[in-house]
């Protein structure tokens, strides 16, 4: 079964969140540290919440694993992605681990 993890950015008021950083640093680590158990991965950058209103989301990665336990040994390699999220963003993310069926 095909997994995925979702990490999304929260843009709550207030909140800071460096695209530039996310995109070249952050990404390269994910691909670094966890590239070798992934199948694909999406950013989505965001830009609004609907007809003027603001994105929910600074942005949403999305990482689709063949299974399980691929996705199991990336988590366990992912310290050093984990460590680097403060140098790009003051928000928390939000996770979701789900079954791709689509």
């Amino acid at each position: 079964m095909t997994v995925s993890l979702q990490v999304a950015h929260p843009a709550a008021d207030g909140t800071t969140f460096d695209y530039d950083y996310y995109l070249s640093t952050h990404m390269a680590l994910v691909d670094e540290y966890m590239g070798p158990h992934i199948k694909s991965t999406l950013v989505t950058k965001g830009l609004a919440g609907g007809p003027d209103t603001p994105p929910p989301f600074h942005a949403i990665a999305t990482i689709v694993f063949a299974d399980q336990a691929t996705m199991d040994a990336a988590l366990a390699a992912s310290d050093p992605v984990l460590k680097d999220i403060p140098n790009f963003t003051d928000s928390t993310p939000q996770i979701l681990i789900g079954e791709v069926v689509g």
